[in-house]
């Protein structure tokens, strides 16, 4: 089993290529996605940058209540993800399925100022990630179907980098409606909840709608056709290197400590005071998004499965100085140090890993196909947020993170002997 970087999709040819214009590198709908996700990644990490704090100092949560309220907020999106990436091909609208998630995330933060307790919390998180799930497959379906195959890593690292942007703004507007609202907290939510609107506005009057979306005729693109049935998509499982890559996907998920967990590690390792605490995502989303491109077009050339596993590379660099910090207390370069190289693994691996979907899914299954890798490595990074919450409150960070660090040394070489290329390929 292995990975091909460079061949064309399914049912891609020479027509196919003309009309969506070889020559045009970034289609206009991805553009318009990437400014629905900027709109939308302010809101969320606008709150995503103060939830751990606010449950672990304000309603005292143990770091295993959190782990299990951050693993349930990432584990109901991937099993979200094959529903909506499913009914997106069926129906054969993704707009439609988008902004149904879209939607639903909206209207669930205002439901964040009235929540306290873990059971609340945990309703109103789950239905905001129900809302992520049945977006993310479909969004990036429109994003590859409007894109040539030799492209698909810019058209998605230009996507990444305008959601990038707006997981930089959110964390900064955080911190400054915190510095100046009295209920910091509750102010943060409430903006969080309009500004999400605006993104569902966004997508509803300026992305194509159905049939256009993918830059096909309406009678012969991935709008014609009988309604995609669920064995269709499972049998995409067939499909060895598909099946290859959602398996190292998982397995490397599996080992991939939660965003938040970090951040709280760098917090601890350097002594940052809590009022600089929802600026530490800040850092990640400036390495992102100045590297999401350029990287993107990188994996284009020299081949995504090399990108994909140098990314983890970076991610096992990062969990190595924060387990090396407590003996450097007030490392000064540790906080760039880290955020720097978790900001690269998330340009090396976010776009790249659907990127590489290109040549594996026939267009009439893309959302399905783009779902079933999605879910792999989400539901595995929710079994992660469980296992690392429950080693930290049984024996301390130190131990949870270095278990994840041999845990990810061990799967990326694993990972590399599957997605190992063939022949010519890289």
């Amino acid at each position: 089993m292995y990975l091909t970087d460079r061949s064309q999709p399914v049912q891609d040819g020479p027509d196919q290529d003309r009309r969506r214009g070889p020559g045009r590198r970034v289609a206009p709908v991805v553009l318009v996605l990437g400014t629905v996700s900027l709109i939308t990644d302010i809101s969320s990490e606008m709150v995503t940058a103060v939830l751990p704090l606010y449950l672990v100092t304000t309603l005292g949560f143990s770091p295993l209540g959190f782990g299990t309220l951050d693993g349930v907020y990432n584990g109901v999106s991937a099993l979200v993800q094959l529903t909506g990436g499913h009914l997106a091909d069926r129906v054969r609208d993704h707009k439609l399925l988008a902004g149904l998630g879209y939607g639903l995330s909206a209207l669930c933060k205002p439901l964040l100022l009235v929540a306290g307790g873990l059971g609340s919390l945990g309703a109103v998180l789950a239905l905001e990630r129900t809302g992520k799930g049945l977006r993310t497959a479909p969004r990036d379906a429109m994003i590859s179907l409007s894109t040539p195959a030799a492209h698909q890593g810019r058209a998605f690292g230009v996507h990444r980098a305008m959601d990038t942007t707006g997981a930089m703004l959110g964390p900064l507007a955080a911190f400054l409606i915190l510095r100046a609202a009295a209920d910091g907290y509750d102010a943060v939510f409430g903006v969080s909840a309009c500004v999400a609107v605006l993104g569902v506005l966004v997508l509803v009057l300026f992305v194509p709608g159905k049939g256009r979306s993918s830059g096909t005729d309406e009678e012969d693109g991935p709008a014609a056709g009988p309604p995609v049935r669920v064995r269709e998509a499972l049998a995409l499982l067939r499909v060895p290197r598909l099946r290859a890559l959602a398996g190292c996907a998982a397995l490397l998920g599996l080992t991939t400590v939660s965003d938040a967990f970090v951040y709280l590690l760098v917090q601890r390792r350097a002594g940052i005071g809590e009022e600089w605490f929802p600026l530490l995502p800040l850092g990640t989303a400036v390495v992102f998004l100045l590297l999401a491109v350029p990287v993107g077009a990188l994996a284009d050339r020299v081949g995504r499965r090399t990108v994909f596993l140098a990314g983890h590379a970076s991610l096992l660099t990062a969990y190595a100085l924060l387990l090396w910090a407590p003996a450097t207390p007030g490392m000064p370069v540790l906080v760039p140090l880290v955020l720097g190289l978790h900001g690269t693994f998330y340009a090396a691996t976010d776009g790249v890993l659907p990127a590489a979907l290109a040549g594996l899914v026939p267009e009439h299954l893309r959302a399905s196909g783009l779902a079933i890798v999605g879910t792999s490595q989400a539901l595995a990074r929710f079994c992660c947020s469980l296992a690392f919450g429950a080693t930290w409150t049984v024996w301390g960070d130190g131990p949870a993170l270095a278990g994840s660090a041999v845990g990810l040394l061990c799967c990326a070489a694993v990972a590399g002997l599957v997605l190992r290329p063939a022949g010519g390929d890289r």
